[in-house]
């Protein structure tokens, strides 16, 4: 009997070219449906939080029950988010101030920065600030704060309606996969992405703290001024991948070139960061991260890349989370394997698809037999 062609419907290679064709055209429709799908994955990513925050209040708090929990981690988390905007508002006035009243000593920098390169006049602050026209760009900022406030609208009413559905996603997993075995599997994956997203939460969330506690320390022994503001904004930005590192890196340290008149608060700031930022990144953060993720570093930075280009800062933020999750499903499925591996940072995503959940899966998802009549005596 002839061997089956490589072209035939069936083949690795006809497969692989439909899997490579189906990226292709998800990236492109997510790029074109931004606007909608980008408030969908921050209010989804959003829930996920919230739940996990309301199963931590519920196993530590013994006086919060099961049905109190949501709730009562939503409220937190709105307080949270809310005085963390408040916070940076009221902070990024009085630093726009202190910008201003720096323009000297930013003239005098660029002069001497300037003359190290044999440039012999400079522009100054204000050349430059006319130069740059900022007037054609005030349309683009405000397009850009309509745009922030529409998507936090949009953020705020799919996240009430995802946690006001979460009772019809169990009756939907039911009439999706009618064989339990499916819908044992199905929801098995579903809590491993849960669970990974989590983790990555978890680990930002302390390792972010601990850089910028250490950090706020550093700047505050140099007396670099808004030391807490810096720390805050350090901390944010840890959750972005790379990059998060490498502005709280550079930025404490340029600010204190303007701020001092001599140089080693700058170097001593950009020394001990950059230790404290080796430090954790190196040591603490895989320790705590293990295998968990289980993600190649080259993959984190091409999963930065692209969902920055496709959703923009959204993108960036969610990139990790992003990934685990689509590295987590394509390990369920042999014909998509190939690509989990790739993704992979030890070539072994099998243990994605067989790694134990932290939860057993919810026996409410499982059809209830029908009752039997009783028998009459």
């Amino acid at each position: 009997m002839p061997s089956a062609s490589p072209r035939a419907p069936n083949s690795p290679v006809t497969r692989n070219a439909v899997v490579v064709l189906a990226v292709i055209a998800t990236g492109a429709t997510l790029y074109w449906l931004a606007g909608i799908l980008t408030p969908l994955a921050l209010a989804v990513f959003l829930a996920v939080m919230i739940d996990g925050f309301a199963r931590v209040l519920e196993h530590r708090l013994a006086s919060v029950t099961r049905r109190a929990a949501t709730p009562l981690a939503v409220v937190l988390s709105v307080l949270l988010f809310g005085g963390a905007a408040y916070f940076i508002a009221e902070n990024a006035t009085s630093f726009a101030s202190q910008l201003v009243a720096y323009t000297p000593k930013l003239n005098d920098l660029i002069a001497t920065i300037a003359g190290r390169f044999g440039v012999e006049a400079p522009p100054s602050i204000s050349q430059l600030f006319h130069q740059l026209d900022p007037a054609k760009y005030l349309g683009q900022v405000a397009r850009s704060l309509q745009s922030f406030a529409a998507t936090s609208a949009f953020v705020l009413v799919y996240l009430g309606f995802l946690i006001a559905s979460r009772r019809g996603w169990e009756r939907k997993m039911v009439g999706l996969f009618p064989v339990r075995e499916q819908r044992q599997d199905a929801l098995a994956a579903m809590l491993r992405i849960r669970d990974g997203v989590e983790q990555y939460l978890w680990v930002q969330t302390v390792t972010g703290l601990m850089i910028a506690v250490l950090s706020w320390i550093a700047m505050i022994a140099v007396g670099l001024h808004d030391a807490l503001f810096w720390a805050f904004l350090i901390f944010i930005a840890s959750y972005i991948p790379v990059v998060g590192g490498v502005v709280g890196v550079a930025a404490p340290p340029l600010f204190a070139l303007v701020q001092f008149d001599t140089y080693w608060q700058a170097i001593v700031l950009f020394g001990v960061l950059q230790a404290v930022g080796l430090v954790i990144g190196n040591i603490v953060y895989p320790r705590m991260q293990g295998r968990s993720l289980n993600i190649d570093p080259v993959v984190v930075l091409l999963a930065l890349a692209f969902w920055g280009a496709v959703w923009g800062l959204a993108g960036a933020f969610l990139s990790t989370p992003l990934t685990v999750a689509i590295m987590i499903v394509l390990a369920q499925f042999d014909g998509a394997r190939w690509i989990a591996v790739i993704l992979s940072a030890d070539g072994n995503p099998q243990q994605l698809k067989d790694r134990p959940v932290n939860e057993p899966p919810d026996h409410a998802l499982t059809p209830k037999s029908p009752r039997r009549p009783r028998k009459q005596s």
